[in-house]
């Protein structure tokens, strides 16, 4: 049985992006979209701290909200809904995965190559 602060939490939660998306100027799709797409990410990081999953949440969430008006226009999508996801979905991914790849660049041996 869930505890009860994590049921209200997630209650309080849910009742927040329902009130963005009455805002004016907020696209609602897009709002709901990253947060499917945010929440996803944040429930999949394996061998992640609760505060590190948090914190991927809140970066995904707005990465992918910001950032679904450009993926609906490159993709070709209608809907703000499914870029948003899309776009929150990937973007911690990414970024993860390229800090990653930053961590083990031997950046002597790039330089003496010349940068290729």
């Amino acid at each position: 049985m869930a505890e009860p602060t994590s049921t209200t939490t997630l209650a309080s939660l849910a009742a927040g992006v329902s009130a963005a998306t009455l805002l004016p100027g907020i696209d609602g799709n897009a709002i709901i979209g990253a947060f499917a797409g945010a929440a996803l990410v944040a429930l999949n990081a394996k061998d992640v701290a609760w505060p590190s999953r948090v914190i991927y949440l809140v970066i995904s969430w707005i990465v992918g909200y910001l950032a679904a008006p450009e993926v609906a226009a490159r993709v070709g999508l209608h809907q703000t809904g499914v870029a948003a996801f899309l776009a929150s979905a990937f973007a911690i991914a990414v970024t993860v995965n390229l800090l990653e790849r930053v961590k083990t660049i031997d950046l002597n041996s790039w330089l003496r190559r010349g940068g290729s």
